[in-house]
Formats: C-alpha cells, sequence, structure tokens
C-alpha cells in the first residue's frame, strides 16, 4: 500500500522533484498508518499480495486463454448446422477453502462462453453449459488448482 500511495501521489502531481519525492514520503506513510490503524490492514497483507501477484497473473492469462477457447467452441456450435445444441445442468463440489476462491471460479465459469455458473452455495456449484463438451472436466479445470494456490494451500 506503501508504494501504491506513493506513486499516486507522483502520478498526481505530474513531475518529480526532490521536494515531491520527500512530501510523498510523508503522505503515503501517514496514510499507510491510517490504513494498518482504521482499516484491517497489516504489512504482512501486503507481503502475501507481492508473493502472489506473480500467480495471479498466470492465473489471469489462463482465463483469457480459456475464453479464447470457449469462444472457438461456441463459434462452432453456431455456425455447424449439422450438430445439435444440447444444453445440460451440471453439479459439483469444490475443496476451495474460502468463499472468494470459490467466487473466483463461479466467475470464471461464468466469463467462459457456453458457461454460466446458476447457483453456488458453500462449495456446491450448479452450471449451465451450452453443450455437453463443455461441461467436460469442469470440476476438475485448470482454475481449481490455480486458485488452491492463491488461497495459500498446494493440493495436488
Amino acid at each position: 500500500m506503501f508504494l501504491l500511495y506513493f506513486l499516486l501521489w507522483v502520478i498526481f502531481n505530474g513531475s518529480f522533484t526532490l521536494e515531491i519525492g520527500v512530501i510523498g514520503l510523508l503522505i503515503a506513510g501517514v496514510l499507510t498508518a491510517f490504513s494498518c490503524k482504521f482499516m484491517d490492514y497489516s504489512p504482512a497483507k501486503e507481503l502475501w499480495v507481492y508473493r502472489k501477484t506473480f500467480l495471479f497473473l498466470q492465473y489471469i492469462c489462463l482465463l483469457v486463454k480459456e475464453i479464447v477457447k470457449a469462444n472457438m467452441n461456441v463459434i462452432h456450435l453456431i455456425l455447424t448446422q449439422k450438430e445439435e445444441i444440447d444444453p445440460v445442468l451440471v453439479h459439483f463440489r469444490s475443496d476451495l477453502k474460502t468463499p472468494v476462491g470459490r467466487a473466483f471460479l463461479a466467475n470464471c465459469i461464468t466469463l467462459t462462453p457456453g458457461t454460466i455458473t446458476v447457483t453456488l452455495e458453500d462449495s456446491s456449484y450448479t452450471v449451465h453449459c451450452l453443450d455437453e463438451t463443455m461441461a467436460e472436466g469442469i470440476d476438475e479445470s485448470e482454475f481449481i488448482e490455480y486458485i488452491r494456490r492463491l488461497e495459500g494451500h498446494n493440493s495436488p
């Protein structure tokens, strides 16, 4: 947070001088102290975020790749007249521990074309898939492994 506050200070000033840098450091320090005291923030949480940044970027790349792949599948379903579209509802449970991790998975499923998370209750998902082929392996997707690692436990 300290770095973010400092960078925002520099960006909003539009230039960088020694005076702007020193005042920015002081203001960033005061805002960080305020955040720690009143906003349930701690430097340990910031270190956790820095450690997980690379993994989160990998997760975003996986999401973009899966969105493109799902788009191609949906385009194929639309353009081929000979295939019958057979929507299905899939029910599965995940072993994700945190509500944020479960919401991440539900959002990833919904963001990929052809699938929508209908319900999420505790760790039980109901997903509508445009076709049976889109439902294959949804309960063992790569997203789950990345989210497990983001949550902090490394299950094989």
